[in-house]
């Protein structure tokens, strides 16, 4: 009987750095082995089809969490791990040079237990609040650069609340938005190498059932939105309820308003080190994203929509997040929630390492 090869240190370490996270799952990068010790990481943005990829920052994000996994994964294989950004590479499709350096005696990173083990929680968690330990640990894991501001109180996490179902009505109401929403759901699913289950939504059966029917078409959206309330039922149920239901929001704010790739590269691997923290905490964590995107959308000025109105909400949204973080807001670079409670009961997973595989010359699927 043939015996199957031992896998490389390379495909142990990209096995375990393709969970990090990405928005909506959409793992935007592919990685081109070069053994024994070298990879290459190619990114590519989502800034032309994706409204919440504002000049690919968002993207960039990811692959900043990314880089992060890889340096903490590669102490659990007793290596380390640099890496460069190469600078001729187009700004939206980025591309990262990475060696591996043994590390005889080298302790792995206590994070590394917590790399498959982060996910997402979109349903209400407990409110039983943070311990103080737990706070400063997190605020230890974001690093140089970055802190983290605290909305724990009930009349805090009432204000995230207001802000993220006012930041709801605009997304769900969004003509740009609507391509996006149509793509990442997986329906009648627990899991998904490449989307969001509709199980992992958070939203009740009938709620999904509605949802289901309207994303059918942009003219359904728009019937529901318009003439029977369509968005209300599903801001309740995914944004307001779970705002107040969770131990504390947080902004993860860096030291900088950032202002191009490397900084939301630098982001990333805060947010990342703060995400596994949680979950080493025993804490699950919804991002909350969409209000600084659009706030930022508005503070610079930048044309998203062609709906007049939608804008006007952007820009409320972002005086509602100037009330929450105060003269911070434009530096913050993450938002979520946290607490615990019980396992998701679905997730998203990930693509197979032969799907992540390209051709460097040709940047194609090598299988």
């Amino acid at each position: 009987m043939a015996m199957c090869p031992m896998p490389s240190l390379l495909d142990e370490l990209v096995s375990l750095a393709r969970w990090a996270p990405s928005g909506d799952n959409t793992q935007p990068w592919r990685f081109a082995l070069h053994p024994p010790d070298r990879l290459t990481v190619f990114g590519h943005d989502t800034r032309h089809d994706c409204v919440y990829d504002l000049r690919g920052e968002a993207t960039q994000l990811s692959l900043g969490a990314l880089l992060c996994t890889f340096e903490i994964a590669a102490t659990s294989l007793g290596h380390r791990v640099t890496w460069q950004r190469q600078a001729a590479a187009p700004e939206n499709m980025p591309r990262f040079d990475l060696q591996l350096h043994p590390a005889p005696g080298v302790q792995a990173d206590p994070l590394a237990d917590s790399i498959r083990r982060r996910s997402v929680q979109r349903r209400p968690m407990h409110t039983t609040p943070l311990l103080q330990e737990q706070m400063v640990r997190l605020e230890a894991a974001a690093g140089p650069g970055f802190r983290l501001i605290w909305l724990t109180s009930a009349q805090q996490r009432w204000a995230a609340a207001r802000l993220l179902f006012a930041n709801a009505g605009l997304r769900l109401s969004l003509p740009e938005a609507y391509p996006v929403h149509k793509r990442i759901i997986q329906w009648n699913s627990r899991e998904s190498e490449d989307r969001i289950p509709d199980q992992a939504l958070g939203a009740s059966w009938a709620t999904l059932q509605l949802m289901r029917f309207g994303l059918a078409s942009w003219k359904r959206v728009n019937f529901f939105n318009r003439w029977l309330a369509g968005t209300w039922i599903p801001r309740i149920e995914l944004d307001l309820i779970p705002a107040m239901r969770c131990a504390a929001h947080y902004l993860l704010v860096a030291d900088h308003e950032p202002t191009g790739i490397d900084d939301f590269v630098a982001a990333g691997r805060a947010v990342q080190r703060v995400w596994l923290t949680a979950t080493a905490e025993g804490l699950w964590q919804q991002p909350e994203m969409t209000p600084l995107i659009f706030a930022r959308y508005a503070r610079r000025n930048i044309k998203f929509t062609a709906d007049n109105g939608l804008a006007q909400q952007a820009s409320q949204l972002a005086a509602a997040l100037q009330g929450l973080a105060g003269d911070s807001a434009p530096q913050a670079v993450w938002m979520g929630r946290l607490g615990s409670g019980p396992t998701p009961v679905a997730r998203s997973t990930r693509l197979s390492l032969s799907a992540l595989a390209v051709d460097q010359k040709n940047q194609v699927p090598t299988s």
